[in-house]
């Protein structure tokens, strides 16, 4: 067990809580070894799943998606270069898309002056197809009525 990390020692070579790092294992994201007292103990291999977990959630995966590309990578030991390549290859696409997207509604709020009316015929955010405008003139919203569903 020498070459094992605790739970602390992991949380402070990957900078996240250890409350994360058991949410993490609750999820199969991630493993550990339990000594005869239960303790947790983590593989060195373990600190570059966690760093892989924390910078596939920064691009969008979700908790899901990022255990299936991590059920792709070899349990029996640390993956290399080529393991971390092969699963980053749609990745771009994905940064591309997100990068659009923030983009777009960048733009979109040039032209919103933030009234509140929510009834503008043009505003893309929170009244695409003027929604609002079909219950009537004002500020819907604001005097109790709920939105519609998107």
């Amino acid at each position: 067990m020498a070459d094992l990390l605790t739970i602390g020692e992991l949380a402070a070579r990957s900078g996240v809580a250890t409350s994360a790092l058991r949410f993490y294992e609750e999820r199969g994201l991630i493993t550990s070894e339990r000594t005869g007292a239960r303790h947790r103990r983590y593989p060195r291999a373990v600190i570059r799943r966690v760093a892989f977990i924390v910078f596939a959630q920064k691009i969008g995966l979700t908790l899901a998606e990022i255990r299936a590309e991590l059920d792709k990578l070899p349990a029996d030991r640390a993956p290399k270069r080529r393991d971390w390549s092969r699963l980053s290859e749609t990745w771009s696409q994905r940064i591309d898309a997100r990068i659009a997207e923030l983009e777009r509604l960048k733009a979109g709020l040039s032209e919103c002056i933030g009234c509140g009316c929510l009834s503008l015929d043009r505003c893309k955010l929170a009244n695409p197809g003027d929604r609002a405008g079909l219950a009537g003139p004002g500020p819907r919203f604001w005097v109790g009525e709920s939105q519609p569903a998107t």
